[in-house]
């Protein structure tokens, strides 16, 4: 029969808080364990945010390090009613007029009045074909494009929107609304796409009257139909020159330009390209932003305060350092590819004290009027000394963020720092569990001994008594 120990009734003492006591200092080692596996923990998050912002870093120097971050146009139109313009990088800067004599359009289609309203229309197949309609001065000529024709069986119960369904769920380059007026129910059809191959032709290969020409049956839906409007190019000019698109936007016409025919223009609308130095400026301050926010971090992270005798996160920390030391190393560095400029300073982004970089926008645009120069001080990639500023500071960003880099290696040293302080924990716990069960072991062992001789004194005790009132 199992048996309930409380130590401390034998003996009086209040073994609970004994134990208590004892348990805590086995568990005092926990108190420092914990602290050091929260400042981990803080070092993880800092150095996330580094790679953060080193991988901010390095977006922009790679638009300051690659061709394209150069070439930057500004594509601008005399009346965006009209026409509206984009250019891509790189375009060379020209100026030409575009006058628009019509926008592309998609074909429309609907039937005669269909009666009874939600009346069954007629069993047979009808099909669908996209192609082109010639014919003057109004098409009356469908030829059919190199697509698969779409047959769509229809049964007898079929009512109109039933039709309509079925075309919608066939994909064959038509969508179908039903509307209904005073004259009864008509089908709407109306093509996916603009321009003159994108017409369309609804016809019935069969009809359960067995005469696809009348207006019976599912027939009435082809004859006495009326074409309101057919597929057509957007058409326009070019300092004259005709030219035409099956959408409402030119991207083909004039190299690395596109521009989108609004409506049909009334005078000539003029475009015009050319270099945007105004992105140019915004990649570089771009890149001084990203630079200080990584040197801002690291700054916080590393200091030193002798008023308080209290350092940063990471000061001392030598891989933090170090990463400082390259950063700044890139952003002090020499490159001899320009033959005027050699140093960020010459162009007017100076070092300050703590390490930020600042910009000195008069001297800035002044070297954006030699604009081959700037490009060649950050862009130029001959090797050795030669190499430019962004394609150095984008090697160091890439070495850093690499998968075996230095982030990847710091952030594997604390993990592998955090489970060896998990595991010391782990053990800090399971010995004072230990020494918590040798203890109640122990003071419960006393308590029967002391239970023991309590009661062997109290039956001395007794005797004695029993003795002297006998002699007495």
């Amino acid at each position: 029969m199992a048996t309930m120990s409380s130590p401390g009734i034998g003996s009086n003492l209040d073994v609970k808080s004994i134990v208590s006591q004892l348990v805590a200092l086995e568990k005092k080692p926990l108190e420092k364990l914990q602290l050091a596996a929260a400042t981990v923990q803080t070092k993880i998050s800092v150095f996330g945010q580094v790679k953060s912002l080193v991988s901010s870093l390095n977006d922009a120097v790679s638009k300051l390090s690659s061709v394209t971050g150069w070439n930057a146009v500004s594509a601008s139109t005399s009346d965006s009613a009209y026409v509206g313009v984009s250019a891509i990088g790189g375009t060379q800067p020209t100026s030409f007029n575009v006058e628009v004599q019509s926008l592309a359009k998609v074909q429309t289609s609907y039937t005669a009045p269909l009666l009874p309203v939600g009346g069954a229309i007629g069993a047979g197949t009808l099909r669908l074909e996209i192609g082109k309609w010639t014919g003057a001065p109004t098409p009356n000529l469908f030829t059919a494009g190199s697509g698969t024709p779409v047959d769509i069986t229809i049964s007898a119960s079929d009512t109109v929107s039933d039709v309509a369904s079925k075309i919608n769920g066939a994909n064959a380059g038509v969508t179908a609304t039903v509307l209904n007026d005073a004259s009864g129910e008509r089908l709407l059809l109306r093509g996916k796409n603009t321009g003159e191959d994108a017409g369309f032709q609804l016809s019935v290969t069969s009809d359960a009257d067995t005469d696809p020409a009348d207006a019976l049956g599912l027939s009435r839906l082809v004859n006495g139909r009326t074409i309101d409007q057919f597929s057509a190019n957007a058409a326009a000019t070019i300092n004259g020159i005709p030219v035409t698109s099956t959408t409402n936007t030119f991207a083909d016409k004039v190299s690395g330009v596109t521009f989108t025919a609004v409506k049909q223009t009334t005078a000539p609308v003029t475009i015009t390209i050319a270099k945007d130095t105004s992105a140019v400026q915004k990649n570089i301050e771009a890149f001084v932003k990203a630079y200080n926010e990584i040197n801002g971090v690291l700054n916080e992270a590393t200091k030193y305060d002798p008023a308080t005798k209290t350092g940063g996160l990471l000061q001392g920390d030598a891989t933090a350092l170090s990463l400082q030391s390259a950063l700044r190393a890139a952003g002090q560095s020499l490159s001899t590819g320009s033959s005027v400029y050699g140093r960020l300073s010459d162009v007017g982004i100076s070092v300050q004290r703590g390490g930020n970089l600042e910009i000195n926008s008069s001297k800035l645009s002044a070297a954006m009027e030699k604009m081959d120069e700037l490009k060649t001080l950050f862009s130029n990639a001959t090797a050795g000394n030669a190499e430019g500023i962004a394609v150095r500071f984008k090697g160091l960003t890439k070495t850093l963020l690499a998968s075996d880099g230095f982030f990847q290696s710091k952030d594997a040293t604390l993990k592998r720092s955090l489970d060896s302080n998990a595991k010391d924990q782990v053990r800090v716990n399971e010995k004072a569990s230990r020494v918590e069960a040798a203890l109640n072991r122990r003071y419960s062992a006393l308590d029967v001994q002391l239970t023991s001789l309590n009661s062997l004194n109290s039956y001395l005790t007794q005797q004695i008594t029993q003795w002297n009132k006998t002699t007495s």
